[in-house]
């Protein structure tokens, strides 16, 4: 299990480096055709989730911890974490949890189909 962690922690780094850089085509890059996000303020897809790139980075910074991985079936696991980040623009962290499905695909890679924040409290 402590390669598939580390093979889709690095994917996930990915998607948040994308954020940081602004990178719309990185970030289409790792999504599922199919993908879809839950977040607090309701559902996106592929597209919406790489929209938001639009005018630049979302994110000015960010670290990942606590991950764990549960392989649900032959090529297909979820990877959970904690997330700690500062939004471009904004003066304080912010702190979530994130579940996100990640399925192998051709020679090896990984795509994501399914991602779910939930926001700490306290």
């Amino acid at each position: 299990m402590g390669d598939l962690l580390e093979t889709l922690l690095e994917c996930e780094t990915r998607v948040w480096q994308a954020l940081v850089a602004g990178d719309a085509a990185a970030d289409i890059a790792a999504l599922d055709p199919g993908f879809l996000g839950v977040y607090p303020d309701g559902f996106a897809g592929r597209d919406a989730h790489a929209g938001q790139l639009a005018n630049g980075p979302t994110v000015a910074r960010f670290t990942l911890s606590r991950a764990r991985v549960l392989e649900l079936a032959p090529g297909c696991a979820v990877l959970s974490y904690s997330a700690r980040y500062r939004r471009v623009g904004r003066k304080a962290d912010e702190e979530m949890y994130v579940s996100s499905i990640w399925r192998r695909h051709g020679e090896g890679g990984w795509r994501n189909l399914f991602s779910q924040d939930t926001p700490a409290v306290g």
